[in-house]
């Protein structure tokens, strides 16, 4: 496989980023190889295999049901693009829109292989926290 242009980069992104919203990982599993690599800041160490990314997954999810996944650019690479995205990520009531990198490799049949997530979660764990803390002094 050869680098993906902007446009098939852009065409990827519009069907596969959209699995990341609305709780449903089998959606988004499908878009992965059977022997797939995935990495982010929360899997630093990475997790190889569907049943893996699958576990994850369904845990990532179903915390973050209405999140919403955009590209920003793709960038053509070896096997793949890199996808410059934007997340609009609701924590608290309130949106939080982080802006991160990952590189997409696919095999021959067109399944994501490889997929390294990077972003500066920060901002995002510090208004987890916050809208925590807010929960727990409100009480049952």
């Amino acid at each position: 496989m050869n680098a993906l242009d902007a446009e098939q980069a852009r065409r990827f992104a519009l069907a596969w980023l959209p699995a990341w919203t609305g709780n449903d990982p089998q959606r988004l599993a499908a878009f992965y190889s059977e022997d797939a690599f995935y990495l982010d800041p929360a899997v630093p160490q990475g997790l190889r295999g569907k049943p893996a990314l699958l576990g994850y997954f369904e845990r990532l999810l179903a915390r973050n049901p209405a999140w919403v996944w955009t590209q920003v650019e793709g960038i053509p690479m070896q096997d793949g693009f890199l996808n410059k995205w934007r997340a609009d990520i609701l924590v608290g009531g309130e949106v939080l829109t982080v802006v991160g990198v990952c590189l997409v490799q696919l095999d021959h049949a067109g399944k994501i292989r490889r997929n390294e997530v990077y972003f500066d979660r920060g901002d995002w764990m510090t208004r987890m926290g916050a809208a925590s803390k807010r929960d727990r002094d409100r009480g049952p």
